[in-house]
């Protein structure tokens, strides 16, 4: 592993699956980098706007190589081309390493925009709309069946999406099935209770030190910007609430 001499800086705001995805694969690695923590409320807003045109989060800055880049599936694909060269967390053979950005395309365009979704629906929207709801909950049923079918052909010494070690493919996926409990309101053993390969698959990753890590950061930045689970700040009650009053120029300070 080559480690960057500068500190590469992550632009996060804390609630979201995404920012962990990619602070997780520096923990993992072990790469010298920093966080750069800042409020939803300036997401579209100078500087982070300069940064990324598209307002979202995560975006990296490397002073290494002079590099800005947004899209958390293009930060993954340049910390491992850049800095993982013993291949701890890929592979050097031409299918593997294509198989690994197959995954890795399929959570970018699969699982995060469908997870996304259910969860907007069931409990950001201020509209409660069934039809959606169920239709993205099923999506998750989905994604996760589309999982738990290759990891039940591989062998049990290799449940791992691609060869037989953890990959970043395999990590990608982590930080939207961590909050399904949540977004779908209910116990793991309900969320799990089609998935035993995905489950076991999921439960061997979290018990990882570098994904503890990373979520010990992600409690203490959302208790210092006071946030609920779901990314409001305290004393506000919805997040139509909160876009309000971003919109008016209102205090959104947690109360």
């Amino acid at each position: 592993m080559v480690n960057p001499p500068k500190p590469i800086r992550v632009w996060i705001t804390p609630p979201g699956p995404n920012p962990w995805k990619a602070v997780w694969l520096f923990e993992e690695l072990g790469l010298n980098y920093e966080i750069k923590s800042f409020r939803f409320d300036d997401v579209k807003k100078k500087p982070f706007i300069d940064i990324n045109p598209n307002g979202r989060v995560p975006a990296i800055e490397d002073p290494n190589t002079g590099l800005m880049l947004w899209e958390s599936g293009a930060i993954y694909q340049y910390l491992i081309e850049m800095y993982d060269i013993e291949k701890r967390l890929s592979y050097e053979s031409l299918n593997e390493r294509h198989l690994c950005n197959q995954w890795l395309h399929f959570q970018t365009s699969g699982q995060g925009p469908y997870f996304g979704q259910a969860g907007w629906f069931a409990h950001l929207h201020p509209e409660r709309i069934a039809s959606a709801t169920n239709r993205y909950m099923n999506e998750i049923r989905r994604v996760l069946g589309v999982l738990e079918t290759a990891l039940s052909k591989k062998p049990t010494n290799a449940q791992w999406l691609v060869g037989d070690k953890m990959t970043f493919a395999d990590m990608a996926f982590v930080p939207w099935n961590f909050r399904l409990s949540e977004v779908m309101s209910l116990p793991w053993d309900e969320v799990w209770k089609e998935t035993p390969h995905v489950r076991a698959w999921h439960e061997r990753m979290v018990k990882l030190p570098s994904w503890k890590r990373s979520m010990e950061h992600r409690a203490r930045l959302m208790d210092e910007q006071g946030l609920q689970w779901n990314g409001v700040p305290k004393g506000i009650e919805t997040f139509a609430d909160y876009e309000s009053k971003i919109a008016t120029g209102e205090d959104t300070e947690a109360k």
